[in-house]
């Protein structure tokens, strides 16, 4: 006996509608939406059904919403390898878009113990701290904090890091030979929600990563994203092996 399928809840065959417009290309990105009044006459909902199905569609990344304006299909979220360390500013320079860092700190520190446990040092031991942020199109997309093995990069200091980043010109004149990377999913404290220009309550994707050479700690780096604006990923060979490019 062939059973019927169940019928989709109003608001979500209003999202379905959008969603497919969006997946067969239809609406590129940046493309305007029918209004909210619009999808009220067309699909004969109240608009309180509507502005769910658009609310929840905001949610999962795939529109924005502009006060006083409209409802915009988002832009693909720019997506960073896990695979191997990335230079953020070829990055976003190779989208065609403008690339700005602003250093925080740069400074000498006692290690915390957690800092020294994962730099292989003694708690209170002399370690090097920076903190940037990187962004977009004058958009945050990442705050980076990085701890640095003295022992390793002695003149990491007295380097210029508003002309070459501290990422790029650690992978530039240190040769590493291990990297572990780690993803999770958090939520930003005050200050880092205020740095990112995102409220505390939306979802930020953290990339812990450690380097190496010779067995010998090199650096301890998290990098913030939020989570709308960023994604992290990786592909492999059938083999095992990474691809990049």
């Amino acid at each position: 006996m062939k059973r019927d399928l169940p019928t989709l809840a109003l608001y979500a065959q209003v999202k379905d509608h959008i969603s497919r417009k969006i997946q067969d290309g239809t609406w590129p990105p940046g493309h305007r939406l029918p209004s909210e009044h619009e999808l009220v006459a067309q699909f004969g909902m109240a608009r309180m059904t509507v502005n769910r199905a658009l609310r929840e569609l905001v949610e999962q990344g795939r529109i924005v919403r502009v006060a006083g304006v409209g409802s915009f299909v988002a832009e693909n979220k720019p997506q960073s390898t896990l695979l191997q360390i990335a230079n953020i500013a070829s990055e976003i320079r190779q989208r065609g878009h403008d690339y700005r860092c602003e250093m925080l700190a740069v400074e000498r520190i006692a290690a915390s113990p957690d800092v020294a446990a994962w730099l292989d040092l003694r708690a209170g031991d002399s370690v090097f701290h920076s903190a940037c942020l990187h962004l977009e199109n004058d958009t945050p997309v990442q705050l980076e904090e990085r701890y640095v093995n003295p022992q390793v990069v002695p003149e990491y200091l007295e380097q210029d890091f508003s002309a070459m980043p501290p990422s790029e010109y650690l992978v530039r004149n240190v040769p590493f030979d291990q990297i572990e990377h780690v993803v999770d999913a958090v939520l930003p404290n005050a200050e880092q929600a205020e740095r990112l220009a995102m409220e505390v309550t939306d979802p930020c994707l953290l990339l812990t990563r450690r380097t190496w050479t010779r067995n010998t700690p090199v650096t301890w780096v998290r990098c913030l994203h939020p989570a709308s604006r960023y994604s992290l990923g990786s592909r492999f060979k059938a083999d095992g092996n990474p691809s990049f490019g």
